[in-house]
């Protein structure tokens, strides 16, 4: 489901972006994410497991796309295997932490419904991360490395 419905939604990404910009596109589906956790812990039925799933396949390509277009905006040519290196060990991390906070939460509660909403935090802290990122700047500093290289 949520694979069916990521298809044609990240390429809707990728348009949205274009018209109202990429970082308000990755804080829409942030808060997408947030709604759909907060939604995890009310879960009861197969019915709303479906429902989930398929709001996660509404931004999980989009949100994907968006952010490796964006990091790489702002990486100069000649270092972005380094850069790509770093983002790649990063989303390992947040794959050890996110399960690790998940079950954390489970054995401190009981139950795994306030796990579902611990996995909020991670994305407020990725949107006020986001809010200090000077897109401009990074892509101006990026060409600017590109332009002195070549």
């Amino acid at each position: 489901m949520t694979q069916f419905v990521g298809i044609p939604f990240t390429l809707l990404f990728g348009k949205m972006a274009k018209r109202v910009g990429t970082k308000r596109s990755i804080y829409l589906a942030l808060g997408v994410y947030t709604l759909i956790s907060i939604g995890g812990y009310f879960m009861n039925t197969a019915w709303h497991f479906w429902v989930l799933a398929g709001l996660v396949g509404l931004v999980q390509g989009g949100s994907q796309a968006l952010s490796r277009s964006l990091f790489g905006s702002m990486v100069p040519k000649a270092k972005s295997a380094e850069f790509f290196g770093f983002y790649d060990v990063s989303s390992k991390f947040a794959g050890i932490a996110g399960p690790a906070v998940f079950a954390a939460v489970g054995q401190i509660f009981g139950h795994s419904r306030l796990s579902i909403v611990s996995l909020v935090t991670f994305f407020i802290s990725g949107g006020l991360i986001l809010t200090q990122v000077d897109e401009e700047e990074g892509i101006r500093v990026a060409r600017k490395k590109d332009a002195v290289g070549a």
